[in-house]
Order: structure tokens, then C-alpha cells, then sequence
């Protein structure tokens, strides 16, 4: 982290001397100056620096080695949980909150089932301005706290362009967003110099059960650095321990709201199509769980590798407290297709979102994991009726052929 020290460092500096009044004139220039001409303004810092509190981690965390054995199991998925122009950094987000108080309700209900909830994902955008330090203190770590220290639950962020802008490694304002971030989750994801983690990146690993995640920092997807970290992370990955693969991270291959629909392609989604994609479809990773729309909506890619089928259910979860979006339109994946037509790649919009509103809530989804079984459960803030999959709430992620590599 000590580039990122020396980012803010800098970064500090520079407010300081730019809030600095300016220089006293000398008599001739101020005897030149006509008395009209008003005093040349100071700029105002543009970022207000606050230490971020690390947030607590829950009593027992997930262990990989001891996992071993454990096939059956569920986890939770919501991201965006930022607010709208206003709110970040004064108030404890109540719709975060909301969505907080019905994840905890299923978490308690499944507890004595076969499928307790060992984990929660969240897909990024965790507050408005990842470089203000108190909207993570004040808005965002009250509500996770609840649930890490609270109910004992492990939990892991991907960053989204609200919490590290969208900018270059090196950006200070990203590098300031950046290292709030991690300080914010510094007790929550695997520590730098971890194999599963990439140093002085929002780029991590872990695994639990049968299943391996990854998370990707899709705000710099055309990183040449992290695309290798995680190309050589799949290409030694234990496939028998870790026979279930998945990417979350915040920006989709695929969306129809603001983002993607329309024709609209953001460059960092551009960048996911054109290198992870072919990346996951090589290794087979079965699950992508994204967010940046801020509403519901689920593709499925199919394609053949070496003779046989797969495919990729690819979601955006992202109904976590920020302002609800709604449907755009399909995006343009002619181009995308024609790439992928070696493997015959086709793509299934099964989930569209709304075109209103109130079809969108805010809400979260349950992964369940039953050996070599994957399904999904979609879940809206209070329980209140919420039926995406042709008037139901679940919905089976598994083909008849499997997804187990050979």
C-alpha cells in the first residue's frame, strides 16, 4: 500500500497549497491594480479528507482447508448499495437498511436447513463518493457491521466506479478512493501478500466448499496486470475441490438499463467482452454476478467447448439502495457473437428488467449450492412480491448436460 499512501500524500499536499491565500503584491502591482478588480478567489479543497474504520469482521471467519468436504450450502448476492445525489455521508441509508433487515430474516431462516448461508457478496458501489471518508463511516459500515459482526456472516465487496472512480491506476482521487476502500474491507478480504490476493488491487480470491470466487475490479477491466493475476489464478485452480467457478465484479458483460441498452457500450463492459469472457468460457466459470444497473436482470450465454456444452448465467443484482433504473433496451451483440461463433455462442436475455419503477425493487438474490446444482432465488426488500422468472421467484442455473469440467 505504499504507493497508495504516497497517491494521498500527494494528493494532500496539492489541496493544501491550492487552499493556501495567495501571496502578498509588491507596491507597485498593487498600485497598478485597479481598485475594481476584486481579490482573486482561493480554490476550494476538492476532497475532504476522513479516516476510514476498518469494518469488523465476523467471529469466525470462512476457512478454504476446512471447507473441504462441504457441498451444500447457500450465499447471498445484492450490490449498489450507494445513495442518490444526496444522503451518503449524513444519514445511515435507509434503503440499504431495509434491504439489510430481510437479508438477516433469510439468513435466520435458513440457519437449520440444509443450505445456511456461509457468505454475502456484494457487487459494488458501496457509497456515492468512495473518496469521502465518512460517507463509508457514517452510511455504509453501520449496516454491514450488522452483519458481519452481528449475525457472524462473512462479506465481500467488489469496487464499482462509485467507490474508486473511473480513472487510470495512479489517479489520486482513484487512489484515494481506492485505499478508502480497502481500509474499509481491510478485515474482510484475504490480506496483501496472500496468494488469493493481488497486491495493491481490489482484486481478490477465495474459496469455500466446492465453490471458488473471484473478485475483479472491472473499473480498470483492460488492466493487463490484474488479467494476467487472474488468468493464472484459473489456469492452477484446483478443479476437482473447486468443480463451481465464479466472477463477481461491477460492471456486466451484458445490460439493458442505462448503462448497456440502446447500443450503448461503456469501455470497461467492452473490455469484460473482449477479455474475460473468452477467459471464462476457456476455464468454465458458471457464474457472473454483477451490478452498476441498478435493477434486476439475468443473461444466459450458452457455447461448446471441445465437443460439449456450457454455459454462463451471467447476473446483475444491483438493487441495493440506490436509485431504482429501468429498462433501455437490448444491447448490440452482433459483434460480440460473430467473436464467439467458433464456440457457437449464443446469448438468452432470461430475465428483462421493468419498464417502471415499481417492476424493479430493491432487493437481493440467494445462490443455492447442492453438489454439482446451482439455483437462484430472487428476493425483494420486505419480502414484498417479487416474481422475475415467469411468476416465480427461483429459478434452476443448471443444464441437464453439466457444467463439472472434464
Amino acid at each position: 500500500m505504499r504507493f497508495v499512501l504516497a497517491a494521498i500524500t500527494l494528493l494532500c499536499a496539492s489541496l493544501v497549497l491550492r487552499a493556501q491565500p495567495p501571496a502578498p503584491q509588491s507596491a507597485t502591482a498593487a498600485a497598478t491594480q485597479s481598485p475594481a478588480t476584486p481579490p482573486r478567489p482561493t480554490a476550494a479543497p476538492l476532497i475532504e479528507f476522513e479516516a476510514v474504520k476498518p469494518i469488523e469482521p465476523p467471529g469466525h471467519p470462512l476457512s478454504e482447508a476446512d471447507s473441504a468436504g462441504v457441498t451444500k450450502f447457500s450465499f447471498l448476492v445484492y450490490g449498489d448499495t450507494r445513495s442518490g445525489a444526496v444522503g451518503d455521508g449524513t444519514v445511515v441509508h435507509p434503503i440499504h437498511s431495509a434491504v439489510m433487515d430481510t437479508m438477516l430474516a433469510t439468513i435466520k431462516a435458513r440457519q437449520q436447513t440444509q443450505y445456511p448461508v456461509r457468505f454475502v457478496l456484494q457487487t459494488g458501489d458501496a457509497v456515492l463518493r468512495g473518496a469521502t471518508g465518512r460517507m463509508w463511516n457514517v452510511s455504509y459500515t453501520p449496516i454491514i457491521e450488522r452483519l458481519t459482526k452481528g449475525a457472524d456472516i462473512p462479506y465481500f465487496l467488489t469496487a464499482g466506479n462509485h467507490d474508486v472512480a473511473v480513472a487510470p491506476p495512479g489517479d489520486a482521487v482513484r487512489q484515494l478512493g481506492l485505499h478508502n476502500m480497502l481500509t474499509a474491507v481491510s478485515q474482510l478480504i484475504p490480506e496483501e501478500g496472500s496468494p488469493r490476493r493481488l497486491n495493491g488491487y481490489a482484486t481478490f480470491a477465495f474459496g469455500y466448499g466446492n465453490v471458488f470466487v473471484i473478485a475483479i475490479d472491472t473499473t480498470i477491466a483492460a488492466d493487463p496486470l490484474q488479467l494476467a493475476w487472474v488468468t493464472n489464478l484459473l489456469e492452477h485452480l484446483d478443479r476437482t475441490r473447486f468443480p463451481h467457478v465464479f466472477a463477481f465484479q461491477h460492471y456486466p458483460p451484458f445490460s439493458s438499463g442505462p448503462h448497456g441498452g440502446a447500443g450503448i457500450v461503456e469501455p470497461q463492459t467492452l473490455a469484460v467482452r473482449t477479455s474475460y469472457m473468452p477467459l471464462f468460457r476457456r476455464h468454465h466459470v458458471a457464474l457472473i454476478l454483477t451490478g452498476h444497473e441498478h435493477l434486476l436482470e439475468h443473461w444466459v450465454e450458452r457455447y461448446t467447448d471441445a465437443g460439449r456444452e456450457y454455459r454462463i448465467d451471467a447476473i446483475v443484482t444491483a438493487g441495493g439502495g440506490a436509485p431504482i433504473y429501468t429498462y433501455r433496451g437490448e444491447p448490440d451483440l452482433a459483434a460480440y457473437l460473430a467473436e464467439g461463433a467458433a464456440q457457437n455462442v449464443r446469448v438468452e436475455h432470461l430475465v428483462t428488467p421493468g419498464r417502471t419503477i415499481p417492476e424493479n425493487p430493491h432487493h437481493f438474490i440467494v445462490v443455492q449450492v447442492d453438489g454439482d446444482r446451482l439455483s437462484l432465488e430472487a428476493i425483494a426488500a420486505g419480502n414484498a412480491p417479487f416474481t422475475p422468472y415467469n411468476g416465480r421467484s427461483q429459478v434452476e442455473l443448471t443444464d441437464a448436460v453439466t457444467r463439472r469440467p472434464e
